[in-house]
C-alpha cells in the first residue's frame, strides 16, 4: 500500500480512513509522540501536563479520559465543533520490528497560541516541545509563547527534532530555535546532520553544542551521545531485538526529562532514556508496561 518503512508520513483523511478500515488486527490507544513522553515521565513520578488539541468527538473524548486517566492533566478540553477531526495515526509494524507510522494531523497541527496558557507555563519546571507540531506558523508561535513564558519564570526549555523531514521543512525555524530559545535539545543521528546540512555526525554535534546548553543524540543502538556545555559523555545501550520500535525515542525522552528534573549527571540521564526505551521494544505499543523506576532501582541509578 505505499507505506514507507521505518518513518513517519503524513497523510490526509481519506487515506487515514483507508489504512484504517485496512488493518486486520489492531491495537487502538491514546498516543502522539510527545503525549507517549509526558505519560511516561508521569509513570515515573512525576507531575505532568500535557497542552493539545482535540475535537469533542469520539476519538478526543476518548483521548482527554484516557490522558486524565495515566494521571497526567490534559489543559485543553476537547473543541466543541473544531473544525477538523480529532487526529490519529496508523502504525504497521514488520516482523522485524520496525514501525511504519501513517499520520493524519487533523485538528491537532491547528494548535496555536490561543492553546497556550502562560500561568501553566510559568507553572513548569521542565517544558518538552514536540518537533512535529513545527509545521504552521501559529504552531511556531505557540511555542514561542510557551517556551518563554516557561523561561521567564525560571524553567527550562527542550525540544525533539522528531523527524529528518521535519527538520528539512523548518531548518531555518529550528536552527534559529536552538540556538535562542532552548536549554536541551534531543534528536537522531540523521536529524543532527540534516539540521546542520553537514557531512557528520561529528561536525553536527559541535555546531549544536555551540547553539544549545545540552545536546542528546540517539544513533539507533549505539552508544548515546550526551553534551552539556561542551563537555561529552556517552550512555551506553545494550541492544535488544525489538518486537516493537513504536515509542523508543518517546520513551527515551521520559527517562531522559526524569534525569534532568531530579538534576541528576547527564550520563545517568542517558542511561535512564536507555533502560526506558529497551523496555518499550520489548512489547506492542509505545508506553511502558514494566515499572521504569525500578529498572532505574535495579541499576543502582537511584
Amino acid at each position: 500500500m505505499e507505506i514507507h518503512k521505518g518513518i513517519m508520513q503524513l497523510i490526509e483523511r481519506e487515506r487515514a480512513e483507508t489504512l484504517y478500515a485496512a488493518m486486520d488486527d489492531r491495537q487502538e490507544a491514546s498516543g502522539g509522540s510527545v503525549c507517549n513522553t509526558i505519560a511516561g515521565a508521569g509513570a515515573l513520578g512525576l507531575k505532568t501536563a500535557l497542552v493539545g488539541r482535540v475535537r469533542d468527538d469520539d476519538l478526543g473524548r476518548f483521548f482527554a479520559s484516557d490522558t486524565e486517566r495515566a494521571g497526567t492533566a490534559f489543559v485543553n478540553p476537547p473543541v466543541a465543533g473544531g473544525e477538523l477531526p480529532t487526529s490519529r495515526s496508523m502504525i504497521f509494524v514488520t516482523p522485524d520490528g520496525e514501525r511504519s507510522m501513517n499520520t493524519y494531523l487533523g485538528i491537532s497541527a491547528e494548535v496555536g497560541p490561543d492553546d497556550v496558557d502562560a500561568a501553566v507555563m510559568a507553572d513548569t519546571e521542565v517544558l518538552f516541545l514536540e518537533g512535529y507540531l513545527f509545521d504552521k506558523p501559529k504552531g511556531k508561535d505557540a511555542f514561542l509563547k510557551a517556551a518563554r513564558a516557561c523561561r521567564t519564570a525560571g524553567g527550562r526549555v527542550g525540544i525533539a527534532l522528531s523527524d529528518p523531514f521535519c527538520v528539512d521543512r523548518h531548518r531555518s525555524d529550528f536552527l534559529q530555535l536552538v540556538a535562542e530559545e532552548m536549554d536541551y535539545v534531543i534528536g537522531n543521528q540523521q536529524e543532527w546532520v540534516s539540521l546542520y546540512q553537514v557531512n557528520t555526525l561529528d561536525e553536527a554535534l559541535e555546531r549544536a553544542a555551540a547553539d544549545c546548553e545540552i545536546v542528546v543524540c540517539t544513533r539507533s543502538g549505539e552508544d548515546v551521545v550526551l553534551i552539556q556545555n561542551g563537555a561529552r559523555v556517552e550512555a551506553p545501550v545494550h541492544k535488544v531485538v525489538p518486537v516493537d520500535a513504536t515509542g523508543a525515542g518517546d520513551q527515551f525522552a521520559a527517562g531522559f526529562l526524569y534525569g534532568l528534573v531530579k538534576d541528576l549527571p547527564l550520563e545517568t540521564c542517558g542511561r535512564m532514556g536507555c533502560i526506558a526505551a529497551a523496555e518499550v521494544i520489548t512489547h506492542l505499543g509505545a508506553r511502558p508496561h514494566r515499572d521504569i523506576l525500578a529498572l532505574f532501582k535495579a541499576e543502582g541509578l537511584v
